[in-house]
């Protein structure tokens, strides 16, 4: 079975997607930002080309989070509603704050997903 992002792949053949940002809740997103070195938070990647990869894990550190490689877009299902790695890691959504995630605790979260 095709993972959403494979199909936005097929549909967009000459792009390089890159899932990312889709497992936080925004309003942590907005607050859980930190610079290199600080008690940063990290978040799932999945995708197929090593350079697209490179360029967004390069932005998400210029916006002060860290990425884990969930590796190519077929094991983007590991970050989809109601895996470990959505929201979870970040705190409750009712706290709009939340907590960092540590890169560590994202990969064992892709890795506790099942299908």
């Amino acid at each position: 079975m095709l993972t959403s992002s494979e199909l936005i792949q097929r549909h967009l053949p000459s792009a390089a997607v890159v899932k990312a940002f889709n497992n936080i809740y925004h309003r942590h997103l907005e607050s859980l930002a930190r610079p290199a070195g600080a008690d940063r938070s990290y978040l799932p990647i999945a995708g197929d080309g090593t350079a697209a990869k490179a360029a967004v894990t390069a932005f998400l550190d210029s916006i002060g989070y860290g990425a884990v490689d969930a590796g190519p877009l077929a094991e983007g299902w590991r970050q989809q509603p109601g895996t470990p790695v959505y929201g979870a890691p970040y705190g409750s959504f009712q706290d709009p704050k939340g907590s960092p995630a540590s890169a560590d605790a994202i990969r064992k979260a892709l890795a506790a997903a099942e299908r």
